[in-house]
């Protein structure tokens, strides 16, 4: 007899068989749960509490006793044998506002900005698609030549149109549009990429709709999808919106959507909720900017190699093995409806290329957006994230590589780590003398956890006033009741229970550090071994692009601080934003990049880290903050001797004056 399991506070309901999890029963009933394991009952993130019902298991080391006694269970290991109510905690809840929020501005570094005059004035703009109204003789007794024949050879005589192939759907609705217009159309025509390619004649429209010509960009992240609706005259951006990948909910990271997509029907799957997202992102630009969606002639998309696959349904299962290889590089053009999309017939879909199984094309993208190919300073390209990739060179020579952060910047493996969302911290200062903190969350509400700003943050200033040491460890001859021991290990409370929303108090523990210090070792590592492999060292860098959503909210000070990125002037940082969205706009925008992009891949050197020797002595080195070295890293020891300058103890029971 099935069992009804009821989610709150989203009052969702759905039938179950007894014995299944709390998190399948969520997945069926498209409700979201934080997994990021996608599962596997290791990361402590899925906690629920079972109001009432009958449920088994999901008792883990991961929750407290008190935990425990007040219903708390992991979702993914607790099975339903009865009919329960399972109330979602507000951890778990997706933010979609804060998708739209814009990095702060700068004080000692720029955000690059797309310019599509300067596009143009660089001689950089080749349209890919164009639009051409044609007042086309009707036939006659006299002149009965088939339609297809008719519309051709007026492109040809009259606009000097060559090597012209028709799609099939235009063929179907020639007859009908050129009757009921009086033979006034409006034909599509887009251009091909290499110069001995064909012209194609995708649309007719009747009428006169040349001002009417549109693009849509999208960036298919791992954890957002970001679209743009673009006019291809001006290059404005009409309308843009960002939502969640629905993937998130079968696991936050790559490998944990490879193992999903491995079971019975998780290919399948994973292709219907992500294509969902598009789709609702594209209803969305389309009633934003108001265009007709007829007028839209193309789609490009985005994403890393695990992302793109996926999409096109590719099964991503030798992505994750030895010897790491993707389906395919480079992706020919595809009508977009072929993969669900909701769009015309005629439109057609463009999908960055890779390089490797894990710099995808969003780094392609990003390379291509931020002009990096094209310049001759040599800069260091890094999109900070579960797996940072990294792309070093210039307009002669590119080598890229791609690290194992982990998930720690987004919140993985940290105890109250969680995505960017209302609520989480992410801003940390503590007092010198007291050792209280001060908090910064987003949407200034009470926080209910911390994020990868807000952990960059509070590690780098507890570490600059001596709250911890270059390992991570807690100083215990500090007296305050923030720095306590739990389970086995020392933590600092940044927030005490009763100003949380999430009734717990919010703690950073030494093995939460522990697990930053990891990544962003593997992140400073994977610059050092790039860098050495092609002889150069960090003062040959003439300018870092930081790219991707947290690049954009990084606060460089406190990055060099901890050793995640190397130190040098922040002036010569730029952040791109979203370099993957930024690529894809382009790339509608302009066949020169469509033209240059696949010479780019193709001169991209890809390291596998993992087989390069230099790599783990460099990642043991940087086990430490910021590096084994301090002398890599002047300006934090410059700052750390002035404070063990000013250091004096202070009368009575209080902790040691670090000003």
């Amino acid at each position: 007899m099935p069992c009804r399991v009821t989610f709150l506070p989203h009052e969702i309901e759905i039938e179950v068989a007894p014995g299944t999890s709390i998190i399948q029963a969520a997945l069926d009933a498209r409700v979201h749960i934080n997994a990021s394991c996608g599962g596997e009952g290791v990361c402590g993130k899925c906690r629920v509490r079972i109001e009432e019902g009958a449920v088994e298991g999901g008792v883990s080391e991961k929750l407290s006793a008190e935990d425990v006694a007040q219903g708390y269970r992991l979702a993914c290991q607790a099975f339903v044998t009865g009919d329960c109510r399972v109330r979602i905690p507000v951890e778990s809840a997706l933010d979609t506002g804060v998708l739209a929020r814009r990095p702060p501005p700068r004080r000692t570094a720029r955000m690059q900005r797309f310019d599509f005059e300067q596009l143009k004035e660089q001689g950089l703009f080749l349209a890919p698609v164009e639009k051409t109204y044609l007042e086309i003789p009707p036939p006659s007794a006299q002149d009965n030549q088939p339609d297809v024949s008719r519309l051709i050879g007026y492109l040809t005589r009259e606009r000097g149109e060559h090597r012209l192939e028709v799609d099939l759907p235009v063929i179907r609705k020639l007859p009908a549009v050129l009757r009921e217009a009086g033979f006034r159309v409006t034909a599509t025509l887009v251009r091909p990429v290499r110069e001995d390619g064909r012209t194609r004649l995708i649309n007719v429209q009747p009428g006169d709709t040349t001002r009417s010509g549109f693009a849509v960009a999208i960036d298919v992240g791992t954890t957002t999808v970001c679209g743009e609706l673009i006019d291809l005259a001006t290059g404005a951006t009409l309308a843009e919106h960002a939502d969640f990948n629905a993937q998130i909910s079968y696991g936050e990271d790559v490998i944990s959507r490879i193992v999903y997509a491995e079971k019975p029907g998780g290919l399948e799957r994973l292709q219907e909720v992500v294509v969902g997202t598009l789709n609702a992102i594209l209803k969305k630009l389309i009633r934003r900017s108001g265009v007709d969606p007829e007028d839209i002639a193309t789609i490009a998309l985005a994403g890393n190699t695990t992302m793109t696959q996926l999409l096109l349904r590719i099964d991503p299962r030798p992505l994750r093995r030895a010897p790491y290889v993707p389906a395919a590089s480079i992706y020919p053009p595809f009508k977009a409806r072929d993969v669900g999309l909701k769009v015309g017939d005629h439109v057609t879909a463009l999908v960055y290329p890779c390089v490797s199984s894990y710099v995808g094309g969003d780094i392609v993208a990003g390379v291509m957006g931020s002009g990096l190919y094209r310049s001759e300073a040599l800069t260091l390209f890094l999109d900070v994230g579960t797996n940072a990739e990294i792309v070093i060179g210039n307009r002669d020579w590119l080598v890229c590589a791609a690290c194992s952060a982990g998930p720690a910047f987004e919140g993985g493996g940290i105890r109250f780590g969680m995505r960017a969302a209302r609520g989480a911290i992410e801003e940390v200062l503590v007092d010198p003398v007291t050792l209280e903190p001060m908090i910064v969350t987003i949407g200034r509400v009470r926080p209910k956890g911390i994020c990868g700003s807000g952990l960059i943050s509070a590690v780098a200033v507890l570490f600059e006033t001596g709250v911890i040491d270059s390992r991570g460890k807690f100083d215990p001859a500090l007296r305050t009741p923030r720095i306590r021991e739990a389970d086995g290990c020392r933590e600092y409370v940044i927030a005490w229970r009763e100003e949380t929303q999430i009734e717990r108090d919010i703690t950073l523990s030494e093995i939460d550090i522990e697990n930053l210090i990891r990544a962003k070792g593997a992140i400073y590592s994977g610059c050092m071994t790039l860098l050495g492999e092609v002889g150069l060292g960090v003062g040959d860098i003439e300018r870092i692009i930081l790219a991707g959503g947290f690049g954009s909210y990084i606060d460089l000070e406190k990055a060099m601080a901890i050793g995640l990125l190397p130190e040098i002037d922040p002036a010569r940082v730029t952040y791109l934003g979203n370099g993957s969205l930024l690529g894809a706009k382009m790339a509608s925008l302009t066949n020169r990049v469509r033209r240059d992009v696949v010479a780019v891949v193709r001169r991209m050197t890809n390291f596998e880290l993992s087989e390069t020797p230099s790599y783990m002595d460099n990642y043991i080195a940087a086990l430490f903050l910021p590096h084994t070295d301090i002398d890599r890293f002047p300006r934090v020891k410059a700052r750390l001797a002035a404070r063990r300058g000013e250091t004096r103890e202070e009368p009575g029971n209080g902790p040691p004056l670090r000003t």
